[in-house]
This record gives C-alpha cells, structure tokens and sequence, in this order.
C-alpha cells in the first residue's frame, strides 16, 4: 500500500458509530494504526468482532467516557505505552442536551461542555505532547456552532467553544510544528452507521436533497475523507482554520413564501 498514511498512528474519539466510524475505517484503509476511544461498548465489541475483524492487529479499542480526566489520562497512557507516539488525533465524540433551558439540569450542561469541548483540550494536552514535527489534530465541530435550533444550548455553545479553541492550540502548539483544523459538518445523516441494535435505513425526502446546494444530505464519509485531506501534506499550509462542510446549507438565504 503507497499511502502517507501507512503506519501512521491515528486515534479517533467517538470512533465507534456514525462520523467517528468513517473516520476510524478511512485510515484503517489506507494502512493506519487506529486507536478507537468509545463510551459505548457493545458498538466496540461490533468493531472487534465483525467490523474491523480484518484490521485486528491496526486497532486499539478503548472504552472512556470522556466527561472523566482520570478515564482520558488512562486512555491516553494506553495508547502511548503501545504506540510510542501519535501522529494525528481527530477529536470527534460529541453528545447533545434537547431541553428547555428551565428544565435542563446543571449536570447535563456540564456534561455536555465537559464532553464536546472539555475532553478535546484534554486530550491534546495529554498526547500531543507524545506528537512529532508533522503532528495533526482535527476537532469536529459542528454548523451549530453558528446557527441554532431551539433548546440546543449546551451543544450549540461547546461547538462554539470548540472553533475557538482551535484557533487557539493552532497557536500554542506551533512551535512543537503541529497543525490543529476544525471541521464543522451540517446535515451528515448516520442512521445507518450506529450500532445494529439502534441501525436504520435513512428516511429521506426528495425536499431534504434539494435544500442543499451540493444536491444531497451528507453521509460520513463526506467528513471522513475531508479528515483524510487535512491531516495531509497536501495540506500542510492550513492550520488554526475551521472548514464548513454541509452541501452549502449555512449560506443559502432563506426567504419566507
């Protein structure tokens, strides 16, 4: 396999399900060691045993839950006494709070912040320290970081969070020569790459297509090969940039019929 990927070491948060699935199986494709971190065991288990069977000596799977430092330091610690180093860490996993903000409890805001935008500076601080020249991190946020739905407030506002911090590490971690980029994904409908016991077959109407510009709602892969692209040499001129990917949605104007 010629791929600048090959025996790179990858580690993937959220990696188990939906965009963090496509994530983890690009660069299992093009000969990458992937460190999979997932709350969700019966989705690892999947991985292990049916998914990625082929991969078994490519993938480390770790169960976390990221709302914990003591869980990430642990983690992290794994993948560094197996690997050595990392060279690329996609910090994905993310969750989301659907609550009037007088019903919401403090706890869920926490938790949410403490996952989406807690967790991503963690777990930088903890291994890129374990980065080489060429070290690349990518945080995936989300279009919701500048538009909103009601009673998304704790999502909305990690994502938000989340482009910021990125400018931010771009900065702080330059010197160390790593690249830090931010993707915000739209509409990626992932019905289809949860766990089996939760899978199913997108539902979608010819009018959800066609409110994109680009034709079509997103699919995983959409983000997966853009993570592919900016972890690249090819893009090795681009750092502290967050990269809108949605079909267009975010700068079609809307008028009232």
């Amino acid at each position: 396999m010629n791929s600048e990927y090959r025996d790179k070491v990858v580690v993937v948060t959220g990696g188990a399900q939906g965009i963090g699935y496509a994530i983890s199986k690009a660069y299992l494709d093009e000969g990458a060691y992937v460190s999979i971190i997932d709350i969700d065991e019966e989705a690892l288990n999947e991985l292990r045993e049916i998914d990625f069977k082929e991969f078994e000596d490519r993938v480390m799977y770790i169960k976390c839950d990221l709302a914990s430092e003591e869980e990430i330091i642990t983690a992290c610690n794994m993948i560094i006494e197996r690997f050595k180093r990392v060279d690329i860490l996609i910090n994905n996993a993310g969750i989301g709070s659907t609550k009037s903000i007088f019903e919401r409890d403090t706890s869920e805001w926490d938790r949410v912040i403490n996952v989406n935008l807690r967790a991503p500076y963690l777990m930088t601080k903890y291994l890129a320290k374990n980065m080489n020249e060429g070290g690349c991190i990518i945080n995936i946020a989300s279009t919701r970081a500048f538009m909103s739905e009601p009673n998304t407030e704790p999502y909305s506002a990690s994502k938000g969070g989340l482009v910021t911090l990125t400018h931010s590490l771009a900065i702080s971690l330059s010197p160390y020569k790593i690249r830090v980029n931010c993707i915000s994904p739209g509409w990626i409908e992932t019905s289809n790459y949860k766990k089996r016991s939760e899978r199913t077959i997108p539902q979608l109407r010819d009018i959800d297509h066609s409110q994109h510009p680009a034709g079509r709602v997103g699919v995983p892969e959409d983000i997966a090969y853009t993570c592919l692209f900016l972890t690249s040499q090819k893009a090795g001129f681009i750092t502290g940039t967050n990269l809108t990917v949605d079909g267009g949605m975010t700068i079609k104007m809307i008028y009232a019929e």
